[in-house]
């Protein structure tokens, strides 16, 4: 099934608008469908707008938190992505991790662990090789503002840095490491750090989906013509638990301040530059809402991922 995005016709702000809303939606189902799943509402626009004006052949090691809109966006089916999340056989890992890894067989996604900050360092080595095979293809890196407290972030970093190598790192900084708030481990911020690899570090709005695009399109350039790797810490918020059955009692404890929802913020700016109508939007949220119930419908019925499918797509030395 064709994502509501994929339809002919749509405006590039739309088209945005759109992957954005289909994250939405298909959050909150899996959040009902696996208490174990990672909720990422509220973070929309940092993701989107970290891997939109990418080419088809750069590559992409996305954030567990929010990682399947990002797939689709590179021609992911949603179908085989829910089948992974629900541990049922057809998923892109046969069910059997959520949601750490991404559907390798689209070439242009580093396999990783199912650990923090593992990402970093495959993500380091695509780009790697994309420099000594004298391309201009790139490597996008997302994480969260936890993981850039682990000794991957300044490793993968320092690499990058001293080998000039074409990748952006973006901190997806949603204020939590599970339930310990960011004042709590973070006391300047992380694009701060960038100063000790003399590379650019770069602070922007996280739920402004526009903003993040600029602050993208700047380090994705630098990083093709062969100047380096960027850090840009993208500022956004988490509306959610850490997973989708974390009872967040610690919020009571550490109350947080809620940022403006990213869909809602952007669907009234493309209404107010005529670019779209209310009615526009409605119609892409109830688009993206129907295709999400109908891929859910049709996952829900396949096997159980079982013993049979344990030693597939193994990866030996």
């Amino acid at each position: 099934m064709l994502a509501p995005v994929e339809a002919k016709g749509l405006s590039e702000g739309l088209r945005l608008y759109g992957w954005m809303a289909l994250s939405r939606e298909l959050d909150e189902v899996l959040c009902a469908a696996n208490p174990r799943w990672f909720p990422s509402a509220g973070e929309e626009a940092a993701m989107v707008g970290a891997f939109c004006d990418l080419r088809p052949d750069d590559a992409i090691a996305a954030h567990y938190r929010g990682p399947l809109v990002i797939y689709m966006m590179r021609g992911a089916e949603m179908a085989r992505l829910v089948a992974q999340v629900l541990g049922k056989v057809g998923g892109y890992n046969k069910g059997r991790s959520v949601p750490f890894t991404g559907p390798v067989d689209l070439k242009i996604v580093p396999w990783v662990a199912g650990d923090l900050g593992t990402s970093l360092g495959v993500a380091t080595g695509a780009a790697l090789a994309f420099q000594q095979e004298g391309s201009d293809r790139i490597c996008v890196c997302t994480f969260g503002d936890g993981t850039a407290n682990r000794g991957d972030f300044h490793e993968n970093l320092n690499l990058a840095a001293s080998w000039r190598l074409p990748i952006v790192y973006v901190c997806q900084h949603n204020g939590w490491a599970i339930s310990q708030p960011a004042k709590d481990y973070l006391p300047a911020p992380v694009a701060n750090r960038a100063a000790g690899y003399a590379i650019p570090g770069l602070e922007v709005d996280g739920n402004d989906v526009d903003a993040v695009r600029r602050t993208m399109m700047g380090a994705i350039a630098r990083a093709r013509e062969g100047n380096g790797p960027s850090l840009i810490e993208a500022r956004t918020w988490r509306a959610k638990g850490h997973w989708a059955a974390d009872p967040q009692d610690y919020r009571a404890i550490h109350p947080d301040t809620p940022m403006a929802d990213p869909l809602v913020r952007y669907g009234d700016r493309l209404i107010q530059r005529g670019e779209a109508s209310a009615t526009d939007l409605d119609r892409l949220r109830d688009a993206a809402r129907a295709a999400v119930a109908s891929t859910l419908e049709a996952v829900r019925v396949l096997p159980d991922t079982g013993e049979a499918e344990l030693g597939l797509d193994e990866v030996h030395p």
